[in-house]
């Protein structure tokens, strides 16, 4: 049920998508998604949850793994672990990323402390890897790379003739040298 309702919500949005068609797609009665959850936007918040919960263990999977590494490979580790969360954790990352801002307010009130604490673990790494940039410079940063990376869910196909290591390496190389030679 909760993957047929991260489905529709990325193939949807929130708004577009019913009670009743992540029940037919889950293949269940609609009035069963009641036994499970009070509402759609419980449904949502436990989804949203799901997604955010992804990417805080891909990045603590970086952490662990490059603990010790230098600065470019902590990195690219890490846009690796982001955009594995987003292509290869099914849809509840994606529905995450794409669906968050037409949820209903009361859900995004709910989700934004997980949210924001994933920022903030990305904060600190940023903060270690470049300490001779001040913080509100860095927090600029931050958004500019989590919004290259997460618009990547619109364009890039994981099966054309790039690999998600191979784009990660582009998105890291950019970073932190630019895109002149």
């Amino acid at each position: 049920m909760l993957r047929a309702a991260a489905e529709l919500f990325v193939a949807h949005g929130y708004s577009a998508t019913t009670l009743r068609q992540i029940a037919e797609s889950a293949g269940i009665k609609a009035g069963s998604i009641y036994h499970h959850f009070d509402s759609k936007e419980l449904l949502f918040s436990v989804v949203l949850d799901e997604g955010i919960d992804v990417m805080v263990q891909a990045f603590h999977t970086a952490a662990d793994v490059t603990s010790d590494a230098p600065a470019p490979s902590r990195l690219l580790a890490h846009v690796r672990a982001h955009l594995g969360a987003l292509f290869e954790n099914g849809p509840f990352t994606t529905a995450h990323v794409t669906s968050f801002f037409s949820a209903p307010h009361t859900v995004r009130a709910q989700a934004v402390t997980r949210r924001d604490g994933y920022e903030n673990l990305w904060s600190a790494l940023l903060n270690d890897l470049f300490p001779q940039i001040n913080r509100k410079d860095l927090a600029l940063h931050r958004l500019i790379l989590f919004g290259a990376l997460n618009s990547t869910i619109e364009w890039f196909d994981p099966a054309g003739n790039l690999t998600l290591d191979q784009l990660a390496a582009v998105v890291t190389n950019q970073f932190l040298n630019g895109v002149q030679p």
